[in-house]
């Protein structure tokens, strides 16, 4: 189970996160992030819905996703928000092919959605130009 701190629980955090987060999809789920500044603990909130299955299949599959999301934190304890979207396909889908799309989905979008710090300008990117000496 994620630590209370690390719980994304209102319908507002759900929302901001699914509306203004990066966001990517696998065959099995679809992961949102959005960044939240390094002061803050990474949250993590899970949609699973009865498409995915009945109660037993929903409940397997959060407690897998649970268990991806806590490794995530341990990584990256700071900075993010994260919704996790199970799809139809995810209750047939072994422990690896989860973890794998979860993986490349979470590396995918976390890199969309950058670092938690502030945004850059295009001028902050370009290479500093050194000043001839006279």
């Amino acid at each position: 189970m994620l630590p209370e701190q690390h719980r994304i629980r209102t319908s507002v955090q759900f929302s901001a996160t699914t509306r203004s987060g990066a966001r990517n999809g696998r065959r099995n789920v679809v992961v949102y992030v959005r960044p939240t500044g390094e002061e803050h603990p990474s949250r993590f909130g899970f949609i699973v819905s009865k498409a995915v299955g009945n109660a037993v299949r929903r409940n397997k599959v959060k407690r897998r996703l649970r268990e991806l999301a806590q490794t995530t934190v341990r990584q990256d304890p700071y900075g993010y928000d994260v919704v996790v979207r199970a799809l139809p396909p995810a209750a047939r889908a072994d422990w690896a092919e989860l973890a794998a799309d979860y993986a490349k989905a979470w590396r995918t979008a976390s890199a969309r959605a950058g670092t938690a710090g502030p945004t850059t300008t295009a001028e902050d990117r370009r290479p500093a130009r050194e000043e001839p000496e006279s």
